[in-house]
């Protein structure tokens, strides 16, 4: 028998338990050992609820059991969950977690950690809830060099952005309507200005170059500037809008970033939408692989946890290597990475076009019947930097999105 306890009796943490029990069977053949949830933390009781016979609410009634081999963690946050983490590796047991704060800032110390006990720190839930992507980048994608990821890694953002698409609704009216049905939070702030996506890209990327990304050095830009009229001249030109995290290795340097993109039909992402995620790895060998499926909930996250505890389970004597160094991956500049972009700009558009192509060269441009006072264009391919520069010379740009060529 296999010993667990489970950090939080949350949304996720219930979910463990509730995916543990319902299909217990299954998961014991597929360990090879039946697994036990001998304790569940948390502050609160719960009278009435089955989990009250596990129940504790001290930790060292957890660290002190020498017959606790796994401890599973749903609480979020680096307080108290790093302390819990290394207390649990320094005691010699394993440590599965989806918790995306934890892992982008101390993951390489916590795999360091686990590789010296012969245990196993394991992250599966902590990018893309239910959707398997932090296994095959350690496992499966192997014998590839990744170039880039590009994932839709927040489904807060992706519902937002896809009513505004559809529904031509403006950000304001979508975000409440988001909160009343719980996809979004009483305070957005990580999920629409893009931190969460962040902190996912950040560990996607670490895995997949080998080094550590920092998610502070990571350009990070949310969605709350993009409007309905961008929606409507992105219906127009065949594109919609998606919160991107990516990260991109060109020759011997490394980009990485988070913001709004305008991609077409051709993009495998263009039809990921509501609140399902989707991640695009493209491989030096095998080329695009793509990754679809439930980004956050209960139960899908709650399986990825499990899956992770059955794995520990399978090498509760052996550490699964991963490559995660210490070392810190310097990103290079995003002013030097090279795309169009989607500009709006005030005014009348024949009196104004040849001053924009005069600063911007060969543009095309996009205008709308319902919005007369202004006009849009399309840039050619330009660095970041030559953009800025540009756009210094040119008055009353409204804004501007990145376009993703596939």
């Amino acid at each position: 028998m296999i010993n667990v306890a489970v950090l939080g009796y949350g949304t996720v943490g219930s979910g463990v338990v509730e995916v543990l029990n319902t299909n217990k069977e299954s998961i014991a053949k597929r360990a090879g050992d039946e697994i036990n949830i001998k304790y569940v933390l948390d502050l609160r009781d719960f009278p009435g609820d089955p989990v009250e016979k596990v129940l504790v609410h001290d930790f060292d009634t957890i660290i002190n059991d020498d017959e606790v081999d796994i401890v599973v963690e749903a609480m979020g946050g680096t307080n108290p969950a790093y302390k819990f983490a290394k207390a649990s590796l320094e005691r010699g047991k394993s440590y599965c977690t989806s918790n995306k704060e934890l892992v982008a800032k101390y993951g390489p110390e916590l795999l360091e950690l686990a590789k010296s006990k012969g245990k196993n720190f394991l992250f599966e839930a902590s990018v893309g809830g239910g959707i398997p992507i932090i296994r095959p980048l350690n496992q499966s994608l192997t014998a590839d060099e990744i170039m880039e990821i590009t994932g839709i890694l927040n489904g807060t953002t992706n519902y937002i952005l896809t009513k505004m698409s559809k529904e031509g609704l403006d950000f304001d009216t979508v975000l409440k309507e988001a909160q009343d049905l719980g996809y979004a939070e009483k305070n957005p702030e990580a999920d629409v200005e893009g931190y969460d996506a962040c902190r996912k890209i950040a560990i996607l990327s670490s895995l997949a170059y080998g080094e550590h990304v920092d998610y502070e050095d990571i350009y990070t830009e949310g969605i709350t500037k993009i409007t309905d009229a961008d929606f409507k001249y992105a219906m127009k030109l065949g594109y919609t809008i998606k919160l991107f995290g990516k990260s991109k290795r060109v020759d011997d340097k490394f980009y990485a970033m988070v913001a709004p993109f305008m991609i077409n039909s051709d993009n495998p992402l263009y039809s990921v939408n509501g609140v399902l995620n989707g991640i695009l790895v493209k491989g030096n060998v095998i080329g695009d692989v793509m990754f679809y499926g439930a980004g956050a909930g209960k139960l899908p996250t709650a399986s990825a946890v499990v899956a992770d505890v059955v794995d520990a389970a399978k090498h509760i004597k052996t550490n699964i290597m991963t490559i995660w160094s210490s070392k810190k991956l310097v990103l290079d500049d995003i002013k030097n990475s090279r795309k169009q972009f989607f500009v709006r700009v005030e005014g009348d558009k024949a009196a104004r076009l040849e001053e924009i192509k005069n600063v911007f060269g060969d543009v095309t441009v996009i205008s709308l019947e319902e919005l007369k006072d202004e006009f849009g264009f399309i840039t050619p391919v330009m660095s970041e930097a030559e953009y800025e520069a540009a756009s210094l010379e040119v008055s009353g740009i409204k804004t501007r999105i990145r376009i993703e060529s596939v």
